[in-house]
């Protein structure tokens, strides 16, 4: 604690004070354009990974970068993504997941979570990405698997994403682009899916909306 009570320190004396005008501003209201959902992983951070600052992102936050399928019971995942899109009027999400992710090592081998019941039921968000795995990547082990799941995940957030009231009439009008992304904690690269070529590739232009149906044949960074 007494880090994070200079770093307020620090923030407050060095960083604040000479943009105050800008902070003053960003107090008035926010409109931010992207709507970014990833996992809790202390590893990693949406605005270092972006170089984007205070107010350009609306962040979204949890154990394997989860959105829940829509349904009538109210959750903070789905209350966050409406607001996003039908209050702030974001025109792009992307679902990030990254390297060497707990919440998709534990779906794979649940053995750690016999002592966390409420870990294991929120993962079961996951259950479409664990079967799509078991069937199509059976002869994958170890971290090339890993990979996989990663990325698979990602999709399948993807498609829950789509459930949502907001999200579908958003993208029947065009307002909204949909992204999946993984990001390498080891390289720092970030993969986006590309569904011209099927495949996670490196983000080095435009980005291209990932499109319903879409699937990946082999590990991200094969």
């Amino acid at each position: 604690m007494e880090r994070l009570v200079h770093g307020l320190h620090h923030f407050q004396q060095h960083v604040f004070r000479p943009q105050r005008e800008f902070f003053e501003r960003l107090a008035t209201g926010q409109a931010p354009e992207t709507l970014f959902i990833t996992c809790s992983d202390s590893r990693i951070n949406p605005n270092l990974i972006t170089q984007t600052e205070p107010g350009e992102l609306f962040i979204i936050r949890n154990a394997g970068n989860i959105v829940p399928p829509y349904n009538r019971v109210p959750g903070g995942e789905a209350a966050t993504v409406e607001y996003a899109v039908a209050a702030l009027g974001v025109s792009d999400i992307v679902i990030c997941g990254h390297s060497q992710c707990g919440a998709m090592k534990a779906l794979i081998d649940p053995q750690p979570l016999a002592d966390m019941p409420v870990v294991a039921s929120w993962l079961e968000n996951a259950e479409t990405t664990r079967r799509i795995v078991k069937t199509r990547y059976s002869h994958l082990s170890g971290p090339e698997l890993l990979e996989v799941v990663v990325a698979e995940n990602v999709l399948v957030q993807i498609e829950h994403l789509r459930t949502q009231p907001a999200v579908a009439a958003a993208l029947a009008s065009g307002a909204l682009r949909l992204h999946a992304w993984v990001y390498a904690i080891e390289s720092g690269e970030v993969l986006a899916y590309d569904p011209e070529q099927g495949q996670f590739t490196r983000i080095e232009g435009k980005l291209v909306p990932v499109v319903e149906g879409s699937r990946h044949s082999k590990p991200p960074w094969a």
